[in-house]
């Protein structure tokens, strides 16, 4: 009678295949690994999802998703191109109050001088040269010049709303291209869950966001920006001085 059948025999192969030494303490197994075929099939795959993710780099960082909300919030440091289609947004979303957000102006050295030396000065500024009367805007502008400007400025709007006791429930921030994702993850730290915060990105005309990997300006922002990203959503955690009770030295600057 013939004992086992094929899978006994495999059973019986692999076996023998163990070895074992210094009494036992040592032994040797049979495994498998990757043939030739094994190694192509398996980098072209990485290489394929390496390929996916990276052309989805921009859509996912560059986020539009805005909340029903009167207030809309600019990013001070965009340039002219962004800022026409910022009044456009405004005019289009019959928005009750317009911010613009920022700190020192880059450049300008020793940090804060005055309010009118800050981002969010400019952006006001370029705003009212797109149209929009000086009297509906409101800068804030941030007296902190560190190494996350978006959440000082985020922390400086927040403290504005509680210094003039003004209670908002949601907010748009309108900024550029791949900045939307850590903006909109930034302000919602500053603000916690108190505050339902909505995100507008502007493409920036230096390149097609549809083609970006083509275009230097296209491949050193996404890249920035992912890192960036990941840094804020992971590693990033406020500072004592911006803390929640402590203000963001934010001044309730005029029009």
């Amino acid at each position: 009678m013939k004992e086992g059948g094929p899978a006994t025999q495999r059973l019986d192969s692999t076996s023998s295949l163990k070895q074992t030494a210094l009494a036992g303490l040592l032994v040797r197994r049979y495994r498998w690994g990757l043939s030739a075929r094994g190694f192509i099939v398996s980098g072209f795959s990485l290489a394929t999802v390496f390929v996916a993710l990276f052309l989805a780099s921009y859509p996912f960082l560059a986020i539009t998703r805005p909340v029903p909300s009167d207030t809309l919030v600019v990013e001070g440091w965009l340039n002219e191109y962004a800022m026409r289609q910022a009044a456009a947004a405004y005019e289009r979303g019959n928005y009750r109050h317009l911010f613009t957000t920022g700190g020192p102006t880059m450049g300008k050295g020793g940090g804060y001088i005055n309010d009118f030396n800050t981002s969010a000065s400019v952006g006001a500024e370029l705003l009212q040269r797109a149209g929009i009367q000086r009297e509906a805007i409101q800068m804030v502008p941030s007296h902190v010049n560190d190494r996350e400007r978006t959440y000082s400025s985020a922390v400086a709007l927040r403290d504005w709303f509680r210094e003039h006791k003004t209670t908002v429930s949601s907010i748009n921030v309108l900024t550029e291209g791949a900045h939307a994702r850590r903006t909109r993850l930034l302000y919602q730290k500053a603000f916690d869950q108190n505050v339902t915060v909505g995100i507008i990105a502007v493409s920036n005309p230096d390149y097609n966001p549809k083609q970006w990997w083509r275009y230097s300006d296209g491949v050193r922002e996404v890249i920035g920006e992912s890192i960036a990203y990941i840094y804020a959503k992971f590693f990033f955690y406020p500072s004592a001085s911006l803390s929640d009770n402590q203000p963001a030295q934010a001044s309730p600057a005029s029009h």
